[in-house]
Formats: structure tokens, sequence, C-alpha cells
């Protein structure tokens, strides 16, 4: 079994302790045709304040287009592409609308024993992240690193470690501080299950 992304590693945990945690009011109307489009258009109340989205996406074959827009005037297009010229490789453009330095590109890629990440930025000084991951769904190893091309430094160096069994999730993460500082640990998570 392939051992996911890089930022797989811990997401059990996480969801676990955040994941439909709200504090705010929250309401959301989804609509669905058999032809692959699906709406929804969702409402959240923050203190006095309401905020809106509407959330449009397109499936056909291996191509998806999502489309968001939201009360603060933003446009965020997502464009995949899976099974990009060869089994396991997926790409992926976004762009937020009137940011013109939002812009992404990243290649996805899954096969049965790693999972590897990259994205470059679309302006002219862009970020560029690697993230690739090894072994398998009972036990990975991953790194994650950035380098900032208008500085020409790194910008984050991270590792991580996933032990997983029917009764145990656990992960430990390796957050080491720009400019170099030294190695800390910053996260670790477990979950139990009971049987």
């Amino acid at each position: 079994m392939a051992p996911g992304l890089y930022a797989d590693i811990g997401k059990k945990t996480r969801d676990l302790l955040y994941k439909d945690y709200n504090t705010h009011q929250k309401f959301s109307v989804t609509t669905c045709s058999p032809h692959g489009v699906a709406i929804t258009a969702a409402g959240t109340r923050k203190n006095e304040s309401i905020f809106g989205e509407l959330h449009t996406q397109i499936k056909n074959k291996k191509l998806t287009v999502d489309v968001k827009a939201n009360s603060e005037s933003d446009l965020l297009t997502t464009i995949t592409v899976d099974e990009f010229g060869t089994p396991g490789l997926k790409s992926i453009l976004s762009l937020v609308v009137p940011d013109q330095r939002s812009g992404k590109l990243e290649l996805q890629y899954l096969h049965a024993f790693a999972g590897v990440n990259a994205s470059i930025g679309l302006n002219p000084n862009p970020m560029v992240n690697f993230s690739g991951v090894f072994g398998s769904k009972a036990l990975s190893v991953g790194v994650d690193v950035s380098f900032d091309t208008a500085t020409s430094n790194f910008t984050k160096y991270n590792a991580a470690l996933s032990l997983t069994n029917p009764d145990l999730i656990a992960s430990l993460h390796f957050i080491i501080q720009v400019p170099l500082s030294g190695l800390s640990c910053h996260t670790a998570s477990l979950e139990m299950r009971a049987r």
C-alpha cells in the first residue's frame, strides 16, 4: 500500500482533534447533477459578520475544475488532471483572482512505496516546495523542504515519521527552524483505538 503524501502524516490525529470543530454557525446547501457538476452555497457567521462562499465543481473523466467565490471578492480556481501522462501522476494548477502572485503549479506522484509532491509558485520569484514519503501504510518516513528563489535560501526543512497498526496511529514531526538554530520536536500526535 502507498504511504500517501507528506501532508497525510498525522492527518487522522489532526482530524480527530480539529476537524468539524467549529465555534461559529455555518449553513451549507449542496446540489449535484448526474453529469458531474456539484454546486455548494455556504454561509458562516463569525461574531457579528457573515461570510459567504459559492463552490462549483465540474468533473469530466480525468479533469476536475473547482471554482470558489467568497464574500471577500476572491475567486479561487483549481484545475486538476488525474493520471497526467502516467498512472499515479496528478497535476494541479491553482490561482486566486485578483491576486496575480497566487498562482501555483503542483505535481503529485503516488507509487506503491512512495509519495512525492513538488510545487512552484507562478510569479517572478517563486517558492519551490518538495516533499516525499517512503515506506508503507504501516511505517513511513517523510521530508518537506521549501526554497525561496527571491532570497536563494531554504525556508523550511521538516521531517516526519508515521506508525500505523490496528490499535495505534502515531506520528512524530521534526521542524527545523530557519535560520538554522537547531532541531525541535514540534508535534507528536498519538491516537489509540480500543478493540
